[in-house]
């Protein structure tokens, strides 16, 4: 991911600095405490239900009435106010949040039964439950380790999402094409050339050239739009800035 999206000629076009879903989501408005925390479960809710399932061995209904109530807590006892980034990455206080969440279960539970859970954001469990079936269960030692590899393969297929989106509503369908040809390719041996690509679409090889600096381009942009969002500070920011695009935003 850094070889592909830390070019020079990608510098300089990243967010400026503005309010995070993570410092917002501490706001008195509860309007914009409900807008901050839909963010915040579109970040993080399929690497919860992934933790729960693997860290948690919780079986798919448990995991995801869990994950509901996870938020729904969040929310009603605005939790994420009390995050200090000085002191951890946002990920690693929601995960220690989770997990202390997990303990407190009966309750939880309680609550989302009573009619608690005020998160209303509709989540495709289902999904979730088909990428682990696709993903090689984790190693004892790498299962502590899990939480954030999820964090970053979902942060990571959002902003593929986006892009695909961003592609469709401009008419630069064959531009994502050849973004996921080249740049989504699985492996690395049958990634096509350019050659190759511009004969598959018909299309010149300059063109090819083209379509993939804007895509890398639009998709660095999109992807650090998006840490902005859900980082409670500038470094925390580019810190993990750098550990997605091998380079400083």
């Amino acid at each position: 991911m850094a070889d592909d999206f830390s070019s020079e000629g990608a510098r300089g076009r990243f967010p400026p600095t503005r309010r995070s879903a993570v410092a917002a989501v501490g706001s008195d408005d509860p309007a914009e405490r409900a807008r901050s925390l839909e963010i915040l479960v579109r970040a993080y809710w399929k690497p919860i239900y992934k933790h729960l399932r693997i860290r948690w061995r919780l079986d798919s209904e448990h995991a995801a009435d869990l994950t509901q109530a996870f938020f729904a807590r969040a929310l009603e006892q605005r939790m994420f106010s009390l995050y200090d980034p000085a002191r951890a990455l946002f990920r690693t206080y929601l995960k220690t949040c989770l997990d202390r969440h997990v303990m407190k279960d009966t309750e939880s539970r309680l609550r989302l039964k009573r009619g608690g859970g005020t998160v209303t954001l509709s989540l495709d469990f289902n999904a979730a439950e088909r990428e682990l079936e696709g993903l090689a269960v984790p190693a004892p030692e790498a299962i502590e380790s899990y939480f954030d590899r999820e964090w970053t393969r979902h942060l990571l297929g959002m902003t593929v999402d986006a892009l695909r989106e961003l592609c469709a509503q401009s008419n630069k369908q064959v531009t994502f094409r050849v973004f996921e040809r080249y740049v989504l390719e699985d492996e690395a041996a049958e990634r096509p050339s350019y050659a190759e690509l511009a004969t598959e679409l018909g299309i010149k090889v300059t063109d090819v050239t083209n379509y993939l600096a804007f895509a890398r381009r639009e998709f660095r942009r999109l992807l650090l739009e998006k840490l902005r969002d859900i980082t409670g500070s500038d470094e925390e920011f580019e810190a993990e800035s750098r550990a997605l695009l091998g380079a400083a935003p």
